[in-house]
């Protein structure tokens, strides 16, 4: 206890210390079951005759302390009104007479509207456990982050036996609305000059099996169109649709309990969706995946897939764009078959969905993707050798993924923030495959990455893809490797614009030598393949919305010749060909990180 102290010797003699020392005492003694003590039952003496400017303090309870107020409380019983309004009768003999026991609580649900596991799960105190104010909080947070309740209440009352002094815990919940449907319109627009929208219907089933399980479907279609005077116009079409369902507990071999504010979760999905380019080709897309996600605290979140599953087929590839394909393997790689079946984990740390006013504030979050691993080990898959392996008649993917994002925010003062950001990543292909997938490798290049260059079109290393082609496409082009730094000075301009100065840097390499992509191989030049870009852009930040306008130009470009690729003494915006062939718009919804 004097340890903590607010009262410490040579500390100035203040009022305020003196009734957060109160406060910090009664806390204590919530937590060792006096539910009935509060601060005011203590009083500071002062002596302030010692001279010196010093003054003895003796700490104390008043004479009238109440009785109660000096005896420690246990848990009597649990009641639990699980469907409460306003109108509900909770007269005590008719609650105990309808009510349900289980597992040590009381549970009136008239409606049956919930399973009454849920509660003992999500609820902490136990007949007969002491009182202590930790437990009657993470009650009340896991019962709100369930998700089914709109208002959540507790009271405790001191019962009328003389065994023990002893408290029944009374749980009023009000639920939310078991159903809702969403209708969703959003317009977007790309580097690629491509503008188009989407729309969205989703609905929510709050507790569709009586657990609190929350199912969601979303169905969604879009349209672009590419508008661009160097190639003819292509259009995407987009229409899928995504399952999800989410129950509140831990369901299968792993199991684990958390004592954090938030109930774990057993995550299952399922999703499908077509996309379709008129005078390119077709992808099919099926994902399905089941897992855990869970939270120590509301700054730090796990999720563990144990299951996922990708699975991408290409058709109607017209000849055109086949004979692009056959002359670019950066191209013809973006629509390959693609197999993946594995785990995954994700650890998430971010400091800022915790509100404060700290000057330092961190975001971390670490990926590590796994895929055909064991099966591939299993049955000896070795492409190299030609014994290359087949689930379901395709080829699956074998690689080990990791990748890191850090991020720091520096507080400069109210109105001006230094925001810096490292990402590194590795992927590596073995076993049953030649190459990582197209979709899990690392890009370089966009409007929330290196911001002078056009997106996903950087590298790999030293080697330049050219220009759009003749039908439109600037191939993406994939890397095993990626290296970005990135740093944003954001200040508040007026009301709410900000505006931003920003520096980029990075680049992609592959982890083997590519034949066709000369210089995509990393080594220990990297240093000097690296692209750099700066920009200034402009934000309006209404709090839950932020549209974000920048405008970048590259100030090193790796694919030049060693030696030429620092481009300041090139910088020109009174001409219209540097313009044209240096600056980069990048619209986007929300900061880049």
């Amino acid at each position: 206890m004097q340890r903590n102290s607010r009262l410490k010797t040579g500390k100035p003699y203040t009022l305020d210390r003196i009734k957060d020392e109160r406060v910090r005492i009664d806390s204590r003694l919530k937590e060792k079951g006096f539910y009935y003590f509060n601060p005011e039952f203590l009083i500071v003496d002062a002596d302030t005759t010692i001279g010196d400017y010093k003054v003895n303090m003796y700490l104390r309870t008043k004479d009238d302390v109440p009785d109660k107020a000096k005896k420690q409380y246990r848990i009597n019983d649990g009641v639990v009104f699980a469907d409460y309004n306003l109108q509900n009768d909770t007269g005590i003999s008719k609650v105990m007479a309808q009510s349900k026991k289980f597992d040590g609580y009381y549970i009136y649900d008239p409606e049956n509207r919930f399973n009454p596991k849920i509660f003992s799960r999500t609820l902490v105190f136990k007949p007969g456990d002491l009182y202590n104010r930790t437990a009657h909080n993470l009650s009340l947070n896991r019962l709100v982050n369930l998700g089914i309740y709109k208002f959540v209440k507790a009271s405790f009352v001191e019962t009328d036996t003389t065994k023990h002094p002893s408290l029944n815990a009374f749980y009023y919940l009000t639920p939310a609305k078991q159903k809702s449907i969403q209708f969703q319109v959003s317009a977007l627009t790309k580097s690629n000059n491509s503008t188009g929208t989407e729309v969205s219907v989703s609905w929510k089933n709050r507790n569709i099996f009586k657990g609190a399980e929350l199912y969601t479907v979303r169905v969604f279609g879009g349209f672009e169109k590419q508008v661009s005077a160097q190639a003819p116009n292509v259009n995407t079409n987009r229409l899928g649709i995504d399952m999800n369902l989410f129950f509140p507990r831990v369901i299968g071999p792993v199991q684990f309990k958390t004592n954090s504010n938030f109930v774990p979760q057993t995550k299952l999905s399922l999703g499908y969706q077509l996309f379709n380019r008129n005078t390119q080709y077709t992808l099919t897309s099926l994902t399905a995946s089941a897992g855990y996600v869970w939270k120590e605290d509301v700054k730090k979140e796990h999720t563990l897939n144990i299951f996922a599953l990708n699975l991408v087929n290409p058709a109607n590839i017209t000849p055109a764009f086949q004979d692009s394909l056959t002359k670019n393997i950066a191209l013809a790689r973006s629509i390959e078959k693609q197999f993946i079946i594995g785990s995954n984990y994700n650890y998430n740390f971010n400091t800022y969905l915790q509100p404060n006013r700290k000057k330092n504030n961190f975001y971390f979050n670490g990926n590590l993707d796994l895929s055909g691993n064991i099966f591939g080990l299993v049955s000896g898959a070795n492409v190299r050798k030609g014994n290359q392996k087949f689930i379901f008649g395709q080829p699956f993917s074998q690689y080990v993924r990791a990748e890191l994002d850090f991020r720091h925010y520096l507080r400069l003062n109210k109105n001006t923030t230094l925001a810096s950001r490292i990402i590194t990543g590795l992927g590596y292909a073995y076993g049953n495959s030649y190459t990582m997938p197209f979709i899990k490798e690392f890009f370089a290049g966009g409007s929330s990455d290196i911001r002078a260059f056009r997106a996903r079109s950087l590298g790999p290393g030293s080697f330049y893809a050219g220009n759009i082609d003749s039908l439109g496409f600037l191939a993406e082009q994939p890397g095993d490797i990626k290296l970005e730094l990135n740093t944003e000075l954001r200040a508040k301009l007026f009301s709410v614009i900000y505006g931003a100065v920003f520096l980029d840097a990075g680049n992609v390499w592959t982890v083997r030598e590519d034949t066709l992509r000369p210089g995509a191989k990393f080594s220990n030049k990297f240093f000097s393949e690296m692209a750099v870009g700066t920009g200034v852009g402009l934000r309006v930040d209404v709090s839950f919305f932020v549209l974000r306008l920048d405008v970048a130009f590259p100030l090193r470009k790796p694919f030049l010749p060693p030696g030429d690729r620092w481009v300041f003494d090139q910088i020109d915006f009174g001409s219209k060909d540097w313009r044209r062939q240096n600056l980069v718009f990048n619209l986007a919804i929300g900061y880049p990180f």
